[in-house]
C-alpha cells in the first residue's frame, strides 16, 4: 500500500541484540510523528540468549501513515536525525514504498538528505510540500 513504509535497519557485524536495540530506538522515535502506527515485523523480537536469529528480520519496521500529507517526510526527517546521533556505527536503511525502493549505506550526510529529499518528492501529493 501506498501509505506504508517499510524499513529494513541493518548493521555489518553486528549481533541481533544490537539491532533490534537499535530498531528499537528508531521505532521509539517514530511513534512521536503523525503516523498511524509504527509496528515491528514479524521475527523482530530476539528471544533472550538466542544465537541463531535472522538478523535480517530483527530490523524490520512497518510505518503506516495515515492521510497526513506531511507524515513521509516527517518520517524520514526523523530516520535522518537518528542516523546522524549515530556515531559509533552508521547502520544501513532499505526504505520500501509500494515499489519504490531506497538504500542507504556508508553515504555522506549531503548524499543521504538529497536521497531522502528524491524519496519523499516521489511520494508526495502533487502540489503538497514535501
Amino acid at each position: 500500500m501506498e501509505n506504508e513504509l517499510h524499513i529494513l535497519l541493518t548493521e555489518e557485524d553486528a549481533e541481533a541484540e544490537r539491532v533490534a536495540e537499535l530498531t528499537g530506538y528508531l521505532r521509539q522515535e517514530l511513534l512521536d510523528l503523525d503516523v498511524d502506527d509504527v509496528t515491528t515485523l514479524p521475527g523482530g523480537e530476539v528471544p533472550p540468549g538466542a544465537r541463531a536469529v535472522d538478523v535480517t528480520q530483527i530490523g524490520a519496521l512497518l510505518v503506516t501513515l495515515g492521510s497526513s500529507a506531511t507524515a513521509l517526510n516527517q518520517v524520514v526527517t526523523a530516520i535522518r536525525s537518528w542516523m546522524g546521533r549515530r556515531h559509533d556505527t552508521r547502520p544501513s536503511l532499505h526504505l520500501r514504498m509500494g515499489d519504490d525502493v531506497l538504500e542507504v549505506s556508508e553515504a555522506t550526510d549531503d548524499q543521504v538528505a538529497e536521497a531522502f529529499e528524491i524519496f519523499v518528492q516521489r511520494h508526495s501529493p502533487a502540489g503538497a510540500e514535501p
